[in-house]
């Protein structure tokens, strides 16, 4: 099937206010041909036991009764069919950085619009939370229709002009949901790593999924800036007035160490984390990342 340049390309994007038509043609293009959900079977309830029976998996025996009983038994598990999904949007002060007009806070809604359309899709549940140094604005989880419209309308937001504590966001919602589901977080991440692992972990032993995507302006990523620059102060630091080409090699080398510390606080707690350049088209992000779970759910 062919792809929507005019509407998914990152220069038409930043012009595009929209949000749930752009999220239907993401969402109604390649991934309308997909079969299996890329978030159904993350989680499963335990349902009863029944006697063993040759083909079935040794791993499935249940080693305590058969130490009551000397009978093996195998446990059987249900897959939760519906499932909540709650979408963190940073809209800290530095999410305003773009180095042309799509600024990373119009890309990461623009993200967070077509992941809501696709969970509502598949009837599911989506809740929807803006978030700086504290929660700003939080959407319900509902699974109606109609709840695209108010997904929209809360992602309709400014950045603030205050820094983002994810880490503290973060725990906030371990200890708010009840209820076992996906946590997808959408920010720069740009903060201490250690906070961040330390609110996944809480997530993840709540028994919560996570899943992070990191957006970052191409030129946070290449850092490709010539001659003289004068760098303006966001989230409380100084202007600065420096030739980029003598930091070029420390600040890379810098965002890798920082990317490392990220990726393997993220392994650690079995979370996915996507590194997103907002000069990829958005489609493009989405369905690689999604192809990639349903191959992976399907094993």
């Amino acid at each position: 099937m062919p792809r929507k340049p005019d509407y998914l390309d990152p220069k038409t994007l930043a012009k595009m206010d929209r949000l749930d038509l752009l999220a239907r043609f993401v969402v109604e293009g390649y991934l309308a041909g997909t079969h299996r959900s890329p978030y159904r079977g993350f989680a499963v309830e335990f349902a009863e036991h029944r006697e063993y029976a040759p083909g079935d998996e040794t791993k499935h025996i249940d080693w305590r009764v058969y130490g009551r009983t000397e009978r093996y038994y195998v446990k059987q598990y249900q897959t939760e069919t519906n499932f909540t999904c709650h979408l963190l949007l940073d809209a800290s002060e530095s999410m305003r950085y773009a180095h042309n007009e799509l600024t990373k806070l119009h890309y990461a809604k623009c993200m967070a619009a077509s992941l809501a359309y696709l969970i509502l899709a598949q009837q599911d549940r989506v809740a929807v939370g803006v978030f700086d140094e504290a929660l700003r604005t939080y959407l319900e989880p509902s699974g109606r229709k109609g709840h695209l419209v108010r997904i929209v309308e809360q992602l309709d937001v400014e950045p603030g002009e205050r820094k983002t504590d994810i880490g503290a966001i973060l725990n906030q919602f371990a200890d708010r949901i009840e209820k076992r589901g996906i946590v997808i977080l959408i920010s720069d991440l740009l903060g201490r790593p250690e906070q961040v692992a330390q609110g996944i972990q809480h997530l993840r032993f709540a028994g919560h999924e996570c899943i992070v995507f990191q957006v970052l302006d191409h030129y946070e990523w290449a850092f490709p800036f010539e001659g003289m620059w004068k760098f303006l102060g966001l989230e409380g630091y100084p202007e600065l007035l420096v030739r980029p080409r003598d930091l070029r090699v420390s600040y890379l080398q810098a965002l890798a160490d920082f990317n490392r510390r990220l990726r393997e606080a993220c392994n650690r707690n079995r979370t996915d984390l996507i590194a997103v350049d907002t000069d990829q088209p958005l489609d493009l992000v989405l369905t690689s990342y999604l192809v990639r779970r349903e191959k992976y759910a399907g094993r």
